[in-house]
């Protein structure tokens, strides 16, 4: 088992080669990744039975559960993702404008790679081909380290990935996993300055924290999904309904599925009753607030704690407020600056709503679920960005880029 430190030495190195590497070698790569992925189904599918196996032992929670789960359709989709992001454009080497100085230089802005990435992540074995995909494709080294939950899958995932890259003739060090999945091992990857350029956290609210605290290695924070849904007084009732039912139910374990849902006090006696019944068939435990409440069969009251947490299960805190400022107000407060979304029929509460509320993604008459890389012509995401320096929301290619300055002189002296 290789060590930190030999992992950054080899990281670096395999970023200079890297970074030189042709569009057209790094798409080829890819594409023969998206191959390998689907022809060696059935060991990756082996090697998740493992973690699944020992999940269940340790009494992992359903929801949690279903991040971790690999089957030939999800399969699939990280091999299109591998493809898809083959397909796009190489953010590496263009060139933003180019303008002359008084002096008669000329100078450009050049997008190149950061380096090397580290990323910690938890039990989600498609991170391990988005990552590494969208770190090969812009130039990048990336060290991985994913949560024990996961390790059989991601070995047999990173063994299928390096292999194709020595294969076409990479070092095989351009895309690497931490094999040690403890605590300490992760907490000396966050002070890794001296080979990692930048440190991306994947996961929930604790892994984040806990790397921010502890990082002196630069950090892209990926939120965690505190989001929300508000039901304006012009909301249409079935496209409300089916708004909520998507955003808390397709998938209630991931960053982008809905925890609260707020609505206007005109027409809560009129729609909370179907949309209780809609969220009835998933068993979703509503948490209310007092005027809620009241109109509600099954809810039980929410408590000041519901509305600032990420429950990634089927529970749904319910707020009824008497205007749309007030809905901005709350969300602004207690959201995570991930997405949050307005069902109206109302244009000018549509853009009220869109200029006021400061997350990262505002939808409006549309699910939070969206918020994808995958949805939005990225291939795929190194993450949800919730600040706001160098990137904010989905992350793709172009966020993993840094630049430099290039200047072509005759010869100038200042």
């Amino acid at each position: 088992m290789k060590t930190l430190i030999e992992l950054g030495e080899e990281a670096k190195k395999a970023s200079r080669y890297l970074a030189l590497a042709s569009t057209k070698e790094k798409n080829k790569v890819l594409k023969t990744m998206s191959l390998a992925i689907i022809d060696h189904a059935d060991e990756i599918l082996l090697a998740n039975q493992k973690d699944l196996i020992a999940a269940k032992e340790n009494n992992i929670p359903e929801t949690l559960l279903d991040r971790l789960i690999l089957n030939v359709n999800r399969l699939q989709e990280m091999a299109d993702g591998l493809a898809q992001i083959a397909d796009l454009p190489d953010p590496i080497g263009m060139v933003e404008g180019m303008w002359k100085n008084e002096a008669g230089l000329t100078i450009g802005k050049q997008s190149v790679p950061l380096g090397v990435i580290g990323i910690i992540y938890e039990s989600r074995p498609n991170v391990t081909t988005d990552a590494g995909a969208l770190c090969f494709k812009s130039g990048n080294a990336v060290i991985l380290r994913g949560g024990k939950e996961a390790i059989h899958s991601n070995t047999a995932l990173i063994k299928v990935l390096q292999d194709t890259l020595v294969f076409s003739g990479f070092p095989k060090a351009c895309l690497q996993l931490v094999e040690d999945t403890s605590r300490e091992t992760a907490r000396e990857m966050m002070r890794l300055n001296r080979y990692l350029d930048v440190l991306i956290p994947r996961g929930g609210a604790r892994l984040i924290q806990t790397v921010m605290e502890t990082a002196t290695v630069p950090v892209i924070e990926t939120g965690t999904g505190n989001c929300h849904v508000y039901i304006d007084k012009d909301a249409q009732l079935k496209m409300a309904t089916d708004i909520i039912v998507n955003a808390k139910c397709s998938r209630p374990s991931v960053c982008n599925a809905a925890e609260t849902l707020l609505i206007h006090e005109d027409v809560a006696a009129k729609f909370l009753p179907f949309i209780e019944k809609a969220l009835a068939e998933y068993n979703v435990e509503l948490r209310a607030d007092k005027k809620a409440y009241q109109f509600l069969k099954k809810a039980v009251p929410a408590t000041l704690e519901d509305w600032e947490t990420e429950f990634l299960d089927f529970i749904l805190a319910i707020k009824v407020v008497s205007s749309l400022e007030e809905a901005i107000t709350h969300i602004n407060q207690y959201s995570t600056g991930h997405s949050e979304s307005i069902v109206t029929d109302n244009y000018f509460s549509g853009q009220q709503f869109h200029r006021e509320v400061d997350s990262s993604t505002v939808y409006i008459n549309a699910s939070t679920r969206f918020t994808d890389g995958f949805e939005f012509g990225f291939g795929a995401e190194i993450g949800i960005s919730t600040q706001k320096l160098h990137a904010r929301g989905p992350m793709g290619l172009a966020e993993l880029t840094s630049s430099k300055y290039i200047v072509f002189g005759e010869g100038q002296i200042r």
